[in-house]
């Protein structure tokens, strides 16, 4: 089911004189989160991650099947995902206690043999599914779920379109995620020389054509050029946004694609698909780590912005009507989006709408204790990023190595010409050494801007 299906069912499903109050309302709990792409899965070790603070943990049984469990051992609260995978069942690493699919207890090695497993000691399971190589969870009792209510992509599933996937950890909310991607005024400037261009940036003209508590969507085009074609845009409750474009006379399409879950406050997951049916040798000869360097940097472009304005405005402790001055030609699904959460979000944790909002609180002295750094955010998650950064540490490792051989060896060496060779080649590991240690530094830190 493709998402404009979704969107315009959703519209002509909720109009207020057909809906109460409370069946217009989004419940976040019956909705499908992303956790990560399946190549970005650890095959032998627990996968841990969270929704709305509430700790997770994924894994695969001896059948290949994922399972999704609360992150927490029943017996003295250790968290499972710092232990093993044994036979396909999850092992708490405290005191060896198993858990299997259904989040049953399989195992307690201080039982003796005879005894029975308490009842009492299973942990709280939940749907998983694989759709269009990514994983996702039902938030809800597993008998509810409906796999038709994930938001696919019907292009992805046809052979001539190829993406490219990224996952990241930002360190700010969701809702703040979600504002800046439905923002497409920043682009030529936040991102100019990257993305965009600065001469690019241009009063819009933005429309929302529908919208429901299954989300919105909408259409802009820039002012510039007369009769320019419009370019949609798709908000998908409660965690995904999608722009398509085309080129009709070349038969070219595709489009971006960015979900999101969020891990707690503060704290969100991206999973970021470009796709597209041309030029596709390029995908697919550039290696996925290479990608994501560009990736990460546009990012990183946005970073420090959001979370400096996610910051003000916890500091003011206002609305976000008092605090902002959108422009119609600009701020259209900024504030179409934040009005959203007033409108159906108020079952969510916490949200911050555009006059409304429930459970913010100012996260300063938290803020002090996350880590910033790409290798948290991104390498340590990303499977292709992960094996090249311990592939680079290596080389970086093995050209020292050598470097200290050749010109240990060229000092013990009679001839000046072979000193000379042993030398030259001493310098050139040390170069190789160098150049390799730079491109370490792209798995570990920010970009900064200049």
């Amino acid at each position: 089911m493709t998402t404009e299906i979704k969107i315009s069912e959703a519209a002509q499903l909720t109009s207020s004189s057909q809906m109460s109050e409370k069946e217009q309302e989004l419940n976040w709990r019956q909705c499908w989160y992303p956790i990560t792409f399946v190549e970005d899965l650890p095959k032998d070790r627990p996968y841990s991650f969270s929704l709305y603070d509430e700790p997770l943990v994924l894994f695969r049984n001896k059948d290949e099947e994922l399972v999704c469990l609360i992150d927490l051992c029943p017996h003295r609260a250790a968290k499972l995902s710092d232990g093993q995978i044994i036979d396909g069942k999850i092992e708490c690493l405290y005191h060896g206690w198993q858990f299997g699919k259904d989040g049953q207890c399989l195992h307690i090695p201080q039982l003796p043999d005879e005894a029975k497993i308490p009842l009492n000691s299973c942990v709280k399971s939940f749907m998983v599914v694989e759709c269009q190589g990514m994983i996702w969870m039902w938030a809800g009792e597993a008998d509810t779920a409906d796999d038709k209510l994930i938001p696919t992509i019907a292009e992805l599933d046809k052979p001539e379109f190829v993406s490219t996937n990224i996952v990241r950890d930002l360190n700010y909310d969701q809702q703040f995620f979600i504002e800046n991607v439905v923002d497409t005024a920043h682009v030529n400037i936040s991102h100019a020389g990257t993305q965009g261009k600065r001469e690019n940036a241009q009063p819009l003209e933005m429309e929302v054509i529908e919208s429901s508590k299954n989300g919105f969507l909408g259409r802009l085009r820039g002012t510039r050029e007369p009769n320019k074609p419009w370019s949609p845009i798709e908000f998908i409750a409660p965690n995904f946004v999608i722009y398509r474009f085309s080129i009709p006379q070349k038969n070219w399409a595709g489009g971006l694609a960015l979900y999101s879950i969020p891990l707690g406050k503060g704290r969100c997951r991206v999973l970021a698909r470009n796709y597209r049916n041309f030029m596709t040798w390029k995908v697919k000869v550039t290696p996925r780590w290479l990608d994501h360097m560009f990736r990460n940097k546009l990012l990183e472009e946005d970073l420090p912005l959001v979370v400096g304005a996610e910051k003000q405005i916890e500091r003011l402790g206002q609305n976000l009507k008092e605090v902002y001055l959108p422009l119609k030609t600009c701020d259209v699904f900024v504030i179409e989006y934040r009005k959203w959460l007033d409108k159906f979000g108020s079952s969510l944790p916490y949200y911050h709408g555009y006059s409304t909002s429930k459970n913010v609180v100012s996260r300063e002295c938290d803020r002090q204790l996350i880590s910033l750094n790409r290798i948290e955010e991104h390498t340590h998650i990303c499977s292709s990023c992960n094996q090249a950064y311990k592939v680079t540490n290596r080389l970086v490792q093995i050209f020292v190595g050598v470097a200290i051989a050749l010109a240990a060896l060229a000092i013990i060496t009679d001839g000046s010409k072979m000193q000379i060779a042993l030398v030259l080649a001493s310098l050139g590991a040390v170069v190789s050494a160098a150049s390799l240690g730079k491109l370490k530094t792209h798995f570990e830190r920010y970009y900064t801007r200049k």
